[in-house]
């Protein structure tokens, strides 16, 4: 493929030279898959430092959900920063009280919620986790194997999608004990309906067995599990657990920092199901890149804080704040529509393209929140992993900003202004490197020799 977009070498002269920079003096610890070297961006478009154009379909981890420097969030920004950076959560400003207005409006509560204001996905889960501890007066929790949930200690408590995050940290916060997420396509327990065998096994198994019901503060789970490989629940499952939370006392935890804003199509993917949270944590698409994270709970659960019993110092930045508004206006306007309407375009046209390439497994998700799962055998559901590390890789060279999930499902998490044009550019960039890969490694008849792929 000759791409027009694709001017240099990748990386080019200019990114290599800050790539070398960058190996000095920051740390290693960042799990970067390629050496992209961002310059600019607009709506879906970005441009490395070397003047190549991309699509991206990674949205700096679903985090830009208006697009790239979105006019109306860039001018609610400028417009705040003209009044004033920072005055700390000791004070009041009217940005933090009229975002937490709109969210009491949104939130998919049926009684009036209070919220809380962070930086950042893991913190506003670190709150949450404090606040069902200190509500509840119960220490213990449930998480779910494949959820991510941050890499603080009390987040990464729950954190399970890949072992590396929790390697050389143990021990994290005390007191979690992790069952599987239903998954359909790879089901772990007997029975047509995995969410329900879920259930039972909680219910039957462990509380029977292991963990006190009475003795569990809350129920972490991500309606939709992100890194875990963009794993949508069965019809049911989330009602289940409402269900058995308030059986048992328990508070359910909804983590929509991945899922939420519109990225589903719906405000929140717990929308989806009708199933409402008690407490409910965003971050990523909430300020179109500005770095905010919010607790939303019932105002009958926080109202039991007591002053000083939680804070921070930059909770309710006038910038981010001001972003976040910007953000909900277009998304409840115009872009959750969008999602819904694009995201099915490209459910259709993935489903297509598994007509034609056996290695694709199953697509799944909802809205613009998408999971493409790799296999070497249909049979045997095998997870390709090499393929899908080669795969995304690939795409780049050619122009699209992927990244994987799971143990390999290319996940699509665009923009929620994308258009079906840049879509079927994305298919077509997609097609061809998952050709490009297929061909390199000697694929055929149906099947590939796994080992034999490098990215």
């Amino acid at each position: 493929m000759k791409n027009t977009h694709i001017k240099t070498e990748l990386p080019g002269p200019k990114a290599r030279a800050l790539l070398a920079r960058d190996a000095l003096v920051v740390s290693p610890s960042y799990p970067r898959d390629y050496p992209f070297v961002i310059s600019h961006g607009s709506g879906a478009e970005v441009w490395d430092v070397d003047g190549n154009r991309f699509l991206d379909f990674a949205a700096g981890i679903a985090v830009c959900s208006t697009g790239h420097s979105h006019p109306a969030v860039v001018e609610a920004i400028k417009d705040a920063a003209d009044r004033f950076l920072h005055i700390s959560s000791d004070y009041w400003h009217e940005g933090q009280v009229k975002l937490a207005e709109r969210m009491n409006q949104l939130a998919p509560m049926r009684e009036p919620v209070m919220s809380f204001f962070a930086q950042s996905g893991t913190e506003s889960v670190e709150a949450a986790l404090k606040l069902a501890r200190y509500v509840t007066g119960r220490s213990r929790f449930l998480g779910f194997l494949g959820g991510f949930h941050g890499r603080t200690m009390g987040s990464l408590a729950f954190t399970s999608s890949k072992y590396t995050q929790q390697k050389g940290f143990f021990p994290t916060m005390p007191g979690v004990t992790h069952v599987p997420y239903p998954n359909n396509y790879r089901p772990l327990f007997a029975g047509a309906d995995q969410g329900r065998a879920v259930l039972s096994y909680i219910e039957d198994v462990l509380f029977v067995h292991n963990v006190p019901p009475a003795e569990v503060a809350a129920i972490l789970v991500e309606p939709i599990q992100g890194e875990g490989g963009y794993l949508v629940p069965p019809d049911g499952f989330l009602a289940g657990l409402r269900e058995l939370c308030d059986r048992h006392g328990i508070l359910l935890i909804f983590d929509e920092v991945q899922s939420g804003v519109g990225r589903t199509g719906k405000m929140f993917a717990c929308q989806h199901w009708d199933v409402e949270p008690d407490i409910m944590t965003l971050a990523k698409g909430l300020g179109s890149g500005m770095p905010i994270g919010m607790v939303v709970a019932k105002r009958s659960v926080m109202q039991h804080w007591s002053r000083g019993a939680h804070g921070n110092t930059y909770g309710g930045n006038p910038l981010c704040c001001a972003a976040a508004l910007a953000t909900l206006d277009l998304v409840e306007q115009r872009y959750q529509a969008n999602a819904a309407r694009v995201g099915d375009y490209f459910m259709r046209k993935l489903a297509a393209l598994a007509a034609q390439y056996a290695v694709i497994g199953e697509v799944r998700g909802k809205g613009l929140m998408i999971g493409m799962e790799l296999v070497t055998d249909r049979a045997t559901k095998t997870p390709a992993k090499s393929l899908c590390d080669a795969l995304i890789t690939r795409a780049y060279h050619n122009g699209l900003i992927l990244l994987a999930c799971g143990q390999s499902t290319v996940r699509f998490m665009p923009p929620l202004m994308i258009d079906e044009s840049q879509v079927d550019e994305a298919l077509e960039l997609l097609r061809i490197s998952l050709e490009s890969c297929m061909n390199s490694t000697g694929w055929g008849a149906g099947r590939y020799a796994d080992d034999m792929l490098t990215p």
